[in-house]
C-alpha cells in the first residue's frame, strides 16, 4: 500500500523548505524513521525521516527545489506497488505491509505473502539525539498478547534515559526478534504486530484473512474507536457508531520532549463540532520543558474532547477524537444546517465559522441571507502575540478595502506591551471589510477584517443596511482617511490632540507602543518634544523615563515647576535604571504562576536535594579579549550579521575545556553506581525572557566555531524570547553557562540541574587595579577582570579537579588568541 510523504512543517511560522540533498534513490528500501533527505529552511538545516517504512517508489521534488509545507515529495510503499494508489493513504499512516515484505530474513514465516500486509515491524526508535542504540530491560508483553495504540511493550535503558516503549499500532503480537538484556541499533525490528485474527496464521499455515484488509487506511494514531466506544458508552453519545467508527481517529498526548511522560492541557483551541485540518493547532500544552501548540494528525470534525483545560495528561492518552464531518452531528443535537461544516476544512485556523458567528452576535453582522456567501469569506482575529498577551492596538493599516492579498502576506501592525509586529494573512482573497480602525485596541479573538473571493464582496456588505450601519461606520474611516468621524469615534481620548502633532510634524517618527503612550501620560511628557533613541528613532519606555526625571527643559519656569513635581512625589527622584514599570501592578496581588516559573521552583528545590553543589570562583583577565572585541566587532556585525559579545569568547573556552576534562561533562546514576562521559558537549545557554528563565541548548557544540557559536547564541535567545523554542531546543545538555553579569553582578552561586554536573556564570566584567608582573617587576595597572563562579556536583567532581578545569578556562581567555577564529 503506497504512502505520500510530504514536506514536513520544520519550525513554527516555516511554509518551505528546500530539498539540499536526497538521501535515498528510487529502488532503496528504507526503515521508519530512516533519514530520507535533507532539507533547508531559513531557521535550521536538517534531515526528514522516513514517515513509514517500505521502497522508494518515487521521488517527486529534485534537489533544490524549493517546496510547500505539506506538498507531496516523495512515494513509499510495495515494490511492485503502483503510486497511484498513493492519494487514499493518510501522512501518519505507518504502512505495515512494506516493512513485512521488506526484510524475509527477520521472520521465519516461509509462506508471508498472504499476510504481510497484516504485520507491521515495530523498531527501536531513537531515544535522543546522538542516542544510537538501546538496551531492553524488559518485555512488558507476550507473543500473542493484544495491544492498543501507545500501549507499553517494553522498557528500554539508554546512556541518557531508561524508559517504556509504546506500541505504534493496534493489534496481537506475532512475533518478539529481540530478547531482554539485548542492545539493539536504531531502527532494527524488534517485535512484529499484527491483527488478532492474523496471529494464528503467521505462525502456522496462513489463510486468506479477509477481515484486517480494512485496516490499512486507518492512521497509526487510530487507537480502534469501534471497540472504545463500547468500553466507554458514557463519553460518546453516539448510539449506533458501528458505521462511523472507521471515520474517527483518536489524537493521544504525544511525546514533548526525551522523558517528557505527561502534559497539562492549558487551553483548548477547537470545540466539539469544529473542523480542523492536517497540523491545525488543536489545543495548547505545557510540560516541565516547554510550552507548546498540538496540531491535529489528521483532517475531520471534532466529535469529543476527552480531557479539559488544566488536566494533566499521560503521554499516549487519548485527549480527542477526530471523524468526519458526517459522523458530528450524531454527537451532537441533530442540527439542520449540517452543509456548513462539510465545507469548511479547506479554510485555515484563524477562520471563526462566519456564518454560526452570524447567528450567535446578530448585533455584529446583521446579515439575514449569507448562507451562499458564508464560505467565500473569512473572519480574520487580532491573533495571540506572546504567552500573557490579550489584547493588541492596530498601529497601521497595510491594506484597504477591495485589496488583494495573498497568503502570509503582511494585512497590519499590531504593537502589544511586549513586542511589535506585522500580521499575515492566514488567507488569500479580497478584504471585503475591515471590523477596526487604527489605534483600536482589540482583544485576542476578536475580528478585525474580513476577507473573501472578489464576487462575494458585495453580499458581504449590501443588503442589511438598515441595520449595519452602526456596525460598519468604525471600520470605515480607518480606510479613507477621514480624521472627523475619527474624531467623532472616540471624543473620549483627551490624548488624541497631543499626539497629533507627533503624526503631523514628521511622517517618519515611528508609532508608539501603549505602554510608552501610558508611560507619558502618567509622567506628563510631552511625546511631540522626546527624541527616540530607539531603531529608527523610535521612542522607548527609557526615553520617556529620562524625559520626567532629568530632562532639563531651558526655562527658569520649567525647571521650578519640575522642582514642584519633585516635591510633591518622593519617588521622583528613585532610580529608574533596570526597573519595569509594568510590575508596579503586582503590588498588593495574589497570582497563580506560570508554568515556566512552577517548573523552575521545582526543580531548583530538586535539584540542591539530589546533588551536593558547590562553587568555586576563579578570577580571569580579559582585557586581551576586550581590545580584540573592541577593534573587530564593526567588521563582525557586518561580514556574519551578528554582534559579537563577551560570551562567545566564554562558551568557546568553555567547551575546549569541557572536551579536555571528560570528568566534567559527565553525569552519575546513584542507582546503578555508573558515569556517563558524554561523547557531545550541549552547552545550554541561560535566557532571561519576559516568562520567566529558560535554559535553551546548543547540541553538539564542540563541532562549532566560534562564530558558528555566536550565532547560535543569537538564534536560541531570539527563540526563547519569541515563544518559537521546539522540544529538542531544551533537551541533552551536559552543561550550562548564565551570563550573570547582564545586569551587574560580580558573582553569583548558580545552580545546576542534574544530571548536569556544573554550570558555569560569567560575571560583569570590570576595570579594577591590579598587580601585573613584567619581566621581573611588580607594577599596578587598570585591567578590565571579571570572576567565574562554577558550581558542581561533588557527586562527580572533585575540588581539585574544579580548579583544574578553571584554570583551564582562565588560561584561554587570558592568552585570547581568538583573532583567526573570528573569520573576517
Amino acid at each position: 500500500m503506497a504512502h505520500s510523504v510530504v514536506m514536513p512543517e520544520l519550525g513554527e511560522s516555516v511554509t518551505e523548505g528546500t530539498i539540499t540533498q536526497w538521501l535515498k534513490s528510487v529502488g532503496d528500501t528504507v526503515a521508519v524513521d530512516e533519514p530520507l533527505l535533507e532539507v533547508s529552511t531559513d531557521k535550521v538545516d536538517t534531515e526528514v525521516p522516513s514517515p513509514v517504512a517500505g521502497v522508494l517508489l518515487e521521488i517527486k521534488a529534485q534537489e533544490d527545489d524549493t517546496i510547500d509545507v505539506g506538498e507531496v515529495i516523495a512515494i513509499i510503499g510495495d515494490a511492485d506497488e503502483a503510486p497511484a494508489e498513493q492519494p487514499a493513504q493518510p501522512a501518519q499512516q505507518a504502512a505495515p505491509a512494506p516493512a513485512a515484505e521488506e526484510k524475509p530474513a527477520q521472520s521465519a514465516q516461509p509462506a508471508q505473502s498472504a499476510d504481510a500486509a497484516d504485520a507491521t515491524d515495530v523498531v527501536m526508535p531513537e531515544l535522543g539525539e546522538s542516542v544510537t542504540e538501546g538496551t531492553i530491560t524488559q518485555w512488558l508483553k507476550s507473543v500473542g498478547d493484544t495491544v492498543a495504540v501507545d500501549e507499553p511493550l517494553l522498557e528500554v535503558s539508554t546512556d541518557k534515559v531508561d524508559t517504556e516503549v509504546p506500541s505504534p499500532v493496534a493489534g496481537t503480537i506475532l512475533e518478539i526478534l529481540a530478547a531482554e538484556d539485548d542492545t539493539v541499533d536504531v531502527g532494527d525490528v524488534i517485535v512484529r504486530i499484527g491483527t488478532p485474527g492474523a496471529a494464528p496464521t503467521q505462525q502456522a499455515a496462513p489463510t486468506e484473512t479477509q477481515a484486517p484488509a480494512e485496516q490499512p487506511a486507518q492512521p497509526a494514531q487510530q487507537a480502534a474507536p469501534a471497540p472504545a466506544a463500547e468500553e466507554k458508552p458514557a463519553q460518546s453519545a453516539q448510539p449506533a457508531q458501528s458505521a462511523d467508527a472507521a471515520d474517527a481517529t483518536d489524537v493521544v498526548m504525544p511525546e514533548l520532549g526525551e522523558s517528557v511522560t505527561e502534559g497539562t492541557i492549558t487551553q483548548w483551541l477547537k470545540s466539539v463540532g469544529d473542523t480542523v485540518a492536517v497540523d491545525e493547532p488543536l489545543l495548547e500544552v505545557s510540560t516541565d520543558k516547554v510550552d507548546t501548540e498540538v496540531p491535529s494528525p489528521v483532517a475531520g470534525t471534532i466529535l469529543e474532547i476527552l480531557a479539559a483545560e488544566d488536566d494533566t495528561v499521560d503521554v499516549g492518552d487519548v485527549i480527542v477524537r477526530i471523524g468526519t464531518p458526517g459522523a458530528a452531528p450524531t454527537q451532537q443535537a441533530a442540527p439542520t444546517e449540517t452543509q456548513a461544516p462539510a465545507e469548511q476544512p479547506a479554510q485555515p485556523a484563524q477562520q471563526a465559522a462566519p456564518a454560526p458567528a452570524a447567528e450567535e452576535k446578530p448585533a455584529q453582522s446583521a446579515q439575514p441571507a449569507q448562507s451562499a456567501d458564508a464560505a467565500d469569506a473569512t473572519d480574520v482575529v487580532m491573533p495571540e502575540l506572546g504567552e500573557s498577551v490579550t489584547e493588541g492596538t492596530i498601529t497601521q493599516w497595510l491594506k484597504s478595502v477591495g485589496d488583494t492579498v495573498a497568503v502570509d502576506e503582511p494585512l497590519l501592525e499590531v504593537s502589544t506591551d511586549k513586542v511589535d509586529t506585522e500580521v499575515p494573512s492566514p488567507v488569500a482573497g479580497t478584504i471585503l471589510e475591515i471590523l477596526a480602525a487604527e489605534d483600536d485596541t482589540v482583544d485576542v479573538g476578536d475580528v478585525i477584517v474580513r476577507i473573501g473571493t472578489p464576487g462575494a464582496a458585495p453580499t458581504q456588505q449590501a443588503a442589511p443596511t438598515e441595520t449595519q450601519a452602526p456596525a460598519e461606520q468604525p471600520a470605515q474611516p480607518a480606510q479613507q482617511a477621514a480624521p472627523a468621524p475619527a474624531a467623532e469615534e472616540k471624543p473620549a481620548q483627551s490624548a488624541q490632540p497631543a499626539q497629533q502633532p507627533e503624526k503631523v510634524n514628521n511622517g517618519n517618527v515611528p508609532y508608539v507602543t501603549p505602554l510608552v503612550r501610558k508611560l507619558a501620560e502618567k509622567h506628563g511628557v510631552d511625546l511631540s518634544t522626546v527624541e527616540g533613541t530607539g531603531v529608527g528613532g523610535r521612542i522607548r519606555k527609557q526615553d520617556v523615563l529620562a524625559a520626567a526625571n532629568g530632562a532639563d527643559t531651558g526655562s527658569a519656569t520649567d525647571s521650578q515647576s519640575k522642582s514642584n513635581a519633585q516635591a510633591a512625589d518622593p519617588r521622583a527622584n528613585w532610580s529608574t535604571k533596570s526597573v519595569d514599570p509594568a510590575k508596579a501592578e503586582l503590588i498588593g496581588t495574589t497570582q497563580k504562576v506560570n508554568r515556566i516559573r512552577e517548573i523552575t521552583a521545582a526543580k531548583m528545590v530538586e535539584a540542591l536535594q539530589i546533588s551536593a553543589q558547590l562553587t568555586h570562583l576563579q578570577e580571569v583577565d580579559v582585557t586581551k579579549i576586550a581590545e580584540l572585541r573592541k577593534q573587530h566587532k564593526p567588521a563582525f556585525q557586518q561580514k556574519h550579521g551578528v554582534n559579537l559579545t563577551y560570551l562567545p569568547f566564554f562558551v568557546k573556552a568553555t567547551v575546549e575545556a569541557l572536551i579536555s576534562h571528560p570528568n566534567v561533562n559527565a553525569s552519575y546514576n546513584a542507582e546503578t553506581k555508573e558515569m556517563t562521559y558524554h561523547s557531545d558537549v550541549n552547552v545550554a545557554i541561560a535566557v532571561d525572557t519576559p516568562r520567566g528563565l529558560l535554559t535553551p541548548v546548543i547540541h553538539k557544540a564542540q563541532d562549532l566555531s566560534l562564530v558558528d557559536i555566536a550565532k547560535a547564541i543569537v538564534e536560541l535567545a531570539d527563540k526563547a524570547r519569541n515563544n518559537k523554542l521546539k522540544p529538542n531546543d531544551l533537551t541533552g545538555a551536559t552543561f550550562t553557562v548564565t551570563n550573570i553579569g547582564s545586569e551587574g553582578a560580580l558573582s553569583d552561586t548558580p545552580i545546576l540541574v542534574p544530571p548536569q554536573a556544573g554550570i558555569l556564570g560569567t560575571a560583569a566584567i570590570q576595570k579594577r587595579p591590579v598587580v601585573v608582573t613584567e619581566d621581573g617587576v611588580d607594577a599596578i595597572a587598570i585591567r578590565q577582570m571579571c570572576y567565574l563562579p562554577f558550581t558542581y556536583d561533588h557527586q562527580v567532581v572533585d575540588g581539585a579537579d574544579a580548579g583544574r578545569f578553571t584554570a583551564t578556562i582562565k588560561d584561554r581567555l587570558e592568552t585570547a588568541n581568538f583573532e583567526a577564529e573570528l573569520e573576517l
